[in-house]
């Protein structure tokens, strides 16, 4: 393809990230993240798959088969399994500002500028080649798609070279939108929202050429593992090969390297940690990133098998089958597409790695250097120093990656650098998770233990890969240092059968291990490192973000005026003023009221730690105040000072709770009184109301009688028979009132015992019948013919009974009315056993309206002017009956279809109430 074609598509495509990044940003400013998405945030994880998964696991796949598998089970692995040790990284972070994962260790332990520096310097050296690998690929990805050597780029001088520019452009955008601020905890929000675009392009872009490869130039997935099992050399990659030789070590190695790596690499605690929005958004990544790393592997062995079938086994430069296969197949757009998927993959990782790497190296290196000489006197202004220190060590790093690509050339294959980096990160694994586990480990363990390993992996591998490469003798390897064949650093003491790799990760991991315990154990830590063990080792269960009472290890004197000039300097005099404006708002005093005590000197020394970092800080305050040295003594009595004043806010806080608990039981206990108050006066009202009217009449009509003695006898005898009518209902009235009080305030008199249901709703339908006779009615009774056992009164069960059964009567219509009583069993849904009673008529039906409020006391259905007389006492009454019984009352009505009243009672258990499904039902016809 045309190298301007090829040029302006990657740089069209920066620009588009420019662009990206540009308004990810704006939107943060206007207060609407794009990264606060789970999604994101996964994605954003995919800057792990650099060049070295885009074109170096098609090398190893094509070498070894499925050996390139292990790469990606390990953060498989450690995401779905250790995504809680993931949660407490970010939690301290976020908790203590931490930016780098060099600020993370050397804050753990003191917030020691020796073991943060050494952390840094260690990864300078581990991360240099990682960078180079980045844009080696570059460099040979461009050289193949414009059709050159993939050797030619280095044959041009370096200000000739494409390369060198691309370095430059990367470093520019870098600077742009990842060292803009001047706070490091500020997220890079537009930085952020490029990678997890960058992390779409390269999966598009691998899956495409797999596609083309698998179905384009062969004939599918059959196809190409056919035609590779007919090759014996290609047949032994589509298995681990032999069983009973397995090396299983290497394979648990780079496992437990790479699941290591995925949480040390600076570029991924920069994304995973210090970019992290909200700490929930963990367990959507812990399976959408493993999910990301199955999909860009779909195509990794087919890819491999299909460049060695295409090309011949013994085919060179196997890292870029991903580009040579499009390019067999005249595919020009996939091949672009290719090259802008390896581009995407090399930049990620460049830009979030240099960012990380140069605030380390900022903070770590030469900012304490810087503060340690006096250079920061008279007040100078840190800001733009600490900018320009940032920004040149982007520039330095990228510089160091194009060196160590130009001189190291192809003495090692894409993995292989990889791999070094990897295991480099690997040595830092005991501290950082020692330290957030064990209260014990020490400051003088992790030195030593950083150190050993350190030492180990650069004898065991580091030199081992330079004298490969043609900068030592070969003989250092094969014969040992001064010919000493013990001290061979890949058969070191004579240990054989691993492989480098596994050879100097087993020493390095031994020597680390064994430092960082022995040396704790026989130097503990002293009273800052024993403060800050107990501050990230506890920081779920005692010392929650923003908890007030969390203990402050610090004594000394300080003045408000001294730690707000410091503030100013670093953080600007406006960023300073406001937040000193808000934490005297949270105080509840005025900004110059600010009482300088040990905890605003934590709180200013934790905002500059977002800034300069932990050591930096710790120096920046100790140059304004007057710092008492602590001994273990004093953090015991801190942490019994705030073990008491927790004690102390809890029991406000229980008897706080206690009394607003109190309140709101005198609140609903008063309302409920309000309620009865309001009950008993319409209760009152309508009792007065009902026993009025029969009282009325039978004094009206005695009074007719009394005055008038010619009243015809007839007459006579008719008011006698409304008196003593109207008498009678007085005393029903009388009766149900009185009832319905013992039952409401629990004076009832019950004699509950064992009743058959259904011969108790015999009788009662034989009692009500003269009532339904006279209005023509008929009556039908469903019965089954085995028993129903139940418990209850057999008085007030029949009560009720009665009462649905006359009002029944009432509504059904004259001369061709019927009343349906049905009696079954019925099993619910937690297989209970329940006896059911229906009452239905043929009635005019509830209206709905009507049907909350008919169980009310004194309220009927039906038309006001024309329903049966009655006291609206009975369905209330029946309802207090059933609900004592330990059942329930209802009403199902379709309008001008009847009403159908019933209720349900728990049945015995028993044989007597045994299960029939085929239990005949007998039908009264009255």
């Amino acid at each position: 393809m045309s190298a301007g074609v090829v040029a302006a598509a990657a740089f069209a495509y920066l620009g588009l990230l420019f662009a990206l990044a540009h308004w990810a940003d704006a939107r943060a400013r206007a207060g609407r993240s794009v990264i606060d998405n789970p999604w994101i945030y996964a994605l954003s994880m995919a800057v792990y798959c650099t060049a070295w998964t885009y074109f170096g696991s098609v090398g190893r796949a094509a070498s070894g088969g499925l050996w390139f598998l292990p790469i990606y089970l390990g953060p498989t692995l450690a995401m779905v399994l250790g995504w809680t040790v993931l949660r407490k990284m970010v939690r301290i972070a976020h908790t203590y500002r931490i930016t780098t994962i060099a600020d993370f260790i050397g804050s753990r332990y003191g917030k020691s500028p020796a073991v943060a520096g050494l952390v840094t310097l260690i990864t300078v050296i581990g991360i240099v080649p990682y960078i180079a690998l980045q844009l080696k690929a570059i460099a040979v990805a461009y050289a193949v798609v414009v059709g050159e050597g993939v050797h030619s780029a280095r044959a041009l001088p370096w200000w000739q070279e494409s390369t060198f520019y691309i370095a430059l452009g990367l470093a520019v955008f870098t600077i742009a939108f990842g060292v803009r601020h001047w706070d490091s905890t500020e997220r890079h929000e537009g930085m952020v929202a490029a990678i997890a675009f960058e992390s779409l392009v390269k999966l598009v872009a691998f899956l495409a050429v797999g596609v083309l490869v698998t179905w384009g130039l062969f004939d599918g997935w059959a196809d190409i593992v056919g035609r590779a099992r007919q090759e014996p050399t290609l047949a032994r990659l589509l298995d681990l090969g032999d069983p009973n030789a397995f090396a299983w070590s290497s394979w648990f190695a780079l496992v437990v390297l790479a699941g290591l790596s995925v949480l040390l690499l600076p570029r991924q605690f920069q994304v995973m940690v210090v970019e992290a929005v909200d700490e929930r958004h963990i367990r959507r990544a812990a399976w959408v990133f493993p999910l990301y790393l199955w999909l860009i592997n779909l195509f990794v062995l087919p890819i491999a098998l299909a460049g060695l079938l295409w090309f011949g086994v013994g085919a060179s430069d196997v890292d870029i089958f991903v580009l040579r296969l499009p390019q067999a197949a005249g595919a020009d757009a996939v091949l672009l597409l290719a090259f802008i998927g390896g581009l995407s993959a090399a930049t990620g990782m460049i830009i979030v790695e240099t960012i990380a790497v140069a605030t380390m190296v900022c903070n770590d290196l030469v900012l304490p250097w810087w503060l340690r000489y006096g250079a920061h006197s008279g007040g100078a202004d840190l800001t733009r120093i600490i900018l320009r220190i940032r920004r040149g060590a982007i520039v330095v790093l990228l510089l160091l990656g194009y060196g160590y690509y130009r001189v190291a050339g192809d003495a090692y294959a894409l993995v292989s650098i990889g791999l070094i980096s990897f295991a480099a990160v690997a040595q830092f694994a005991p501290a950082l998770l020692g330290g957030m586990y064990w209260r014990g480990a020490s400051r003088a363990g992790a030195v030593a233990g950083l150190l050993g390993g350190f030492a180990v992996w650069a004898y065991t591998l580091m030199l081992p890969s330079l004298a490969k490469s043609g900068w030592l003798p070969a003989s250092f390897v094969t014969d040992g240092p001064w010919g000493l064949a013990w001290l061979r650093p890949e058969a070191l003491f004579g240990l054989h059968g691993f492989d480098p790799l596994t050879h100097a990760l087993f020493w390095s991991a031994l020597v680390n291990v064994g430092l960082y315990v022995g040396v704790s154990l026989a130097r503990p830590p002293g009273a800052a490192e024993a403060s800050q063990a107990l501050l990230f080792v506890d920081v779920f269960d005692r010392h929650a973000r923003h908890d007030p009472a969390a203990p402050v290890f610090w004594r000394g004197a300080a003045s408000l005026s001294a730690l707000q000039a410091l503030l100013a300097r670093v953080l600007g005099p406006q960023r300073a003023q406001a937040a000193l404006q808000e934490v005297a708002r949270q105080r509840g005093v005025a900004p110059g009221a600010l009482p300088a005590d040990a905890a605003l000197v934590h709180w200013v020394e934790t905002q500059l730690a977002g800034a300069v970092g932990s050591a930096s800080a710790r120096r920046l305050v100790a140059s304004v105040v007057q710092e008492q040295p602590l001994q273990l003594d004093d953090v015991l009595d801190i942490l019994q000072e705030t073990s008491r004043l927790r004690a102390l806010s809890r029991a406000l806080e229980e008897k706080s709770a206690s009394l607003e608990r109190a309140t709101a039981e005198l609140r609903a206990a008063n309302e409920r009184l309000q309620e009865l108050d309001r009950l008993k006066d319409d209760f009152m009202s309508s009792v007065t109301h009902e026993l009025r009217t029969p009282l009325t009449a039978i004094r009206a009509l005695s009074e007719i009688m009394r005055d008038d003695p010619t009243l015809e006898p007839a007459q006579r005898q008719q008011f006698l028979d409304i008196v003593v009518a109207e008498a009678e209902r007085l005393t029903r009235l009388v009766n149900q009132v009185l009832d319905l009080a013992k039952i409401e305030s629990g004076n009832a008199q019950w004699a509950v015992q064992r009743l058959e249901l259904c011969a108790l709703v015999r009788q009662a339908t034989q009692a009500a019948e003269p009532l339904l006779h006279e209005r023509g009615a008929r009556l039908l009774l469903q019965c089954p013919e085995s028993p129903l056992w139940v418990r209850a009164d057999a008085d007030r069960l029949q009560q009720v009974l009665l009462n649905l059964l006359s009002n029944a009567a009432k509504f059904v219509p004259a001369q061709h009315g019927h009343v349906q009583v049905r009696v079954r069993r019925w099993t619910d849904a937690q297989g209970a056993a329940w006896a059911r009673v229906e009452v239905q008529d043929n009635g005019p039906g509830v209206p709905p309206a009507q049907q909350a409020v008919i169980f009310e006391k004194f309220r009927q259905g039906g038309d006001a002017l024309q329903r049966p007389p009655g006291t609206g006492l009975g369905l209330p009454i029946s309802r207090q009956i059933v609900e004592h019984l330990g059942g329930r009352l209802w009403l199902q009505s379709t309008p001008g279809q009847g009403a159908c009243f019933g209720f349900d009672l728990p049945l015995l258990s028993g044989p007597d109430n045994g299960d029939n499904a085929d239990e005949q039902t007998r039908l009264d016809r009255r």
